[in-house]
């Protein structure tokens, strides 16, 4: 690799293939193409210790694979039907999943995570949400994290460059090819002629997570904000991008509060923003406590939001969280003191009641009860500086995870020609998935790229005419942004509506009115958990629609940077508000398509019926009957905004698998095309 001066202006790197991103799909999405011979790559990263997969985790992270134990009958297959089943899944990637994971799940083990096996060599599993089998396998709360670690010594071992503190802001393409990438210098963010650098690259591996930073409310760790708008600017198509996961967690530290977080029945209760006025708001809408406890209770098992749980069910308990939250108030869990002054457990559900018992936790606080259960799940908060033993924990209903994202086909490349999606930044989930199928599903799609660019998408870049023209409009952009919000011209109008600065068109002027770039951030990521995420109202979506394409007519005149160090801020922030945009128009013309309320998303309906009578009429919903489950909407963003097509779902494929037909291709072509 040699670096060289694109027009004696910025440096310069010509590359086969650059990787973005070193979460667990990244780092084995390297290691795979290095392995197979294709070692003219290199990682592009803005934090090499951020990230979710190293950052992440729950009660007990899951990793989904095939069965690999005991006596019970799977096949790959039976789990591609499972996948298959999850709605507006394409065929072709269920079966990819399915068929790799007993590879990749072994070669996890084999680089170091200690999945557990019995003392014959069984790798045992358990039954995960959506999960037919006992497929699922865990390392405990950070098996993502063990998974990034394992990858990153395979990866440090072979000696692949890693550029980290560089963060991609341009993806240079035409809409039909990826030529490179223009990317920030964040350690020399103040020297103008050092600030950017160009890679020249046959193909791009994205493995930049899900778009994270959209939300305020998010379970996603500091520091992992995803790159989707940029993508979406560079014409790659959009995927399922209504279907995310919401579910409720901890504010600080971000953590999932699922498992037996909510299995000791911890009490709920909220405040003021000053942390007065406490109220047990569970206990204000429930007339029966144990009827409440119950629910609590199954949120451990039922931890994302589901609408079909909301009626009767568990979810119940996400919808009372986020209406308390919406009046402006903090929730908190309290593992200090029982929701009522002493249980009868015999009183709960039996579901919840026989569990307890078999777990001898029918006594005391629930403290006690987790300790009891789940010691780790207490020492995890007192090493993030929460004692539980001592104080309440903030929660809210919080992103978790994007099913949908960049449109990919069976060897996820996206539309763009040697531009790859893998890991969460990837569509190949549906409406519902098993859980844990995400882990499986990065580390599938990455080794499904590195194969295809190492048979056929070998060589140098040709630095022709398109890379210059592309390069040169790319960086004029970027230099010019970034003199604009450093200076102090103003823009047209600013308002200030419901506490939120609106940007409006107006023939005048006026100096020095601009916003900071933080709290123009913050204001669009509430703005996105309040209109963009469990509960969807059409009419607030469109008027959100509104405010984010003036900030972004409006942008280079918006914003202001403080200091060059607040760069990466502005890039990160006109990427967020690009997501933003084609986000919550995918999720307007769903409903303008008839779309009804699944997954983790209830879409308000004035001609559906209300779950409770004493809920407000935001929360009156049409179930979805499960019509669409075949159809896809794809996005396109564009000058003129979002276009949207609906297809059919691709079928699972069906292949002659005659032994000597297959081994015949596999010496020709390796069976990649």
């Amino acid at each position: 690799m040699v670096m060289e001066r694109f027009q004696e202006k910025v440096r310069f790197y010509k590359l086969n293939t650059v990787i973005v991103g070193t979460g667990a799909a990244g780092f084995n999405a390297a290691d795979e193409l290095w392995s197979m011979g294709q070692q003219e790559i290199a990682i592009v990263t803005d934090h090499i210790n951020a990230g979710t997969s190293r950052n992440t985790g729950s009660d007990k992270q899951t990793y989904y694979k095939l069965t690999l134990a005991g006596e019970d009958q799977d096949s790959i297959m039976e789990m591609t039907q499972t996948l298959f089943s999850g709605q507006c899944v394409d065929g072709d990637l269920a079966l990819c999943e399915a068929a790799l994971s007993p590879q990749c799940f072994f070669k996890l083990v084999h680089l170091g995570v200690p999945f557990p096996h019995n003392r014959w060599g069984e790798y045992i599993g358990y039954k995960t949400d959506h999960d037919p089998r006992s497929r699922a396998t865990s390392v405990g709360p950070y098996t993502s994290k063990y998974m990034t670690e394992c990858l990153e010594r395979s990866v440090l071992e072979k000696g692949i460059p890693i550029f980290d503190k560089t963060q991609v802001i341009s993806i240079l393409s035409d809409g039909e090819k990826a030529y490179g990438l223009l990317c920030l210098d964040l350690d020399h963010a103040a020297e103008e002629e050092d600030r950017f650098i160009l890679f020249a690259c046959e193909n791009i591996i994205y493995a930049t997570g899900g778009p994270a930073g959209m939300y305020a409310d998010s379970v996603y760790p500091h520091g992992h904000y995803g790159a989707s708008g940029i993508a979406f600017e560079a014409g790659v198509q959009g995927k399922n991008l209504t279907e995310w996961q919401y579910g409720m967690a901890s504010v600080r530290p971000r953590w999932n509060v699922s498992g037996t977080y909510m299995q000791v029945l911890p009490r709920f209760y909220s405040t003021d923003e000053q942390g007065g006025d406490e109220r047990d708001f569970l206990s204000d809408f429930f007339t029966d406590p144990y009827e409440m406890m119950s629910k609590v209770f199954l949120k451990g098992y039922q931890w994302p939001f589901d609408v079909r749980k909301v009626q009767g069910g568990s979810s119940i308990i996400d919808i009372l969280v986020y209406m308390e939250r919406s009046k402006g108030r903090r929730i908190y869990l309290d593992y200090r003191k029982n929701p009522v002054d002493s249980i009868a457990f015999e009183k709960l559900d039996q579901e919840a009641y026989e569990y307890l018992a078999r777990a001898e936790a029918c006594f005391g606080t629930p403290i006690e009860r987790l300790k009891h259960m789940n010691g780790p799940a207490v020492d995890f908060y007192k090493e993030k500086g929460v004692d539980l033993e001592k104080e309440p924990l903030e929660i809210a209903l919080c992103a978790q995870h994007n099913n949908g994202g960049l449109a990919i086909d069976s060897w996820w490349q996206t539309n763009v020609e040697g531009f790859f999606a893998v890991g969460e930044v990837s569509a190949s989930h549906g409406v519902y998935r098993p859980g844990g199928s995400a882990l499986n599903a990065g580390q599938a799609g990455s080794a499904r790229a590195a194969k295809y660019i190492a048979v056929r998408r070998q060589g140098q870049p040709e630095v022709g005419d398109d890379f210059v023209g592309l390069a040169e409009e790319a960086l004029g952009k970027a230099e010019k942004l970034a003199g604009e919000v450093l200076g102090s011209d103003g823009i047209d109008r600013i308002v200030e509506v419901d506490k939120r600065v609106i940007v409006e068109k107006n023939d005048e002027t006026s100096e020095n009115s601009r916003i900071p770039v933080q709290k123009l951030w913050d204001q669009a990521a509430l703005r996105m958990s309040h209109f963009g995420a469990a509960i969807r109202n059409i009419d607030q979506i469109a008027i959100a629609i509104q405010e984010i394409e003036n900030e972004i007519q409006s942008f280079e005149h918006l914003v202001q940077a403080e200091t060059a160090g607040e760069l990466w801020k502005v890039f990160r922030l006109k990427d967020i508000l690009l997501s933003q945009y084609v986000y919550l128009s995918a999720m307007k013309d769903y409903i303008q398509e008839g779309g009804k309320s699944r997954g983790s998303a209830l879409y308000t309906d004035s001609t559906g019926q209300k779950p409770d009578e004493r809920l407000t009429e935001e929360f009156s919903f049409c179930l979805d009957d499960g019509s669409r489950g075949d159809m896809v909407q794809e996005a396109v963003y564009g000058e003129s905004g979002v276009k949207f097509n609906w297809r059919k779902i691709r079928p699972i494929p069906t292949e002659d698998d005659f032994f000597e037909n297959v081994w015949r291709g596999y010496r020709q072509n390796k069976n990649v095309f």
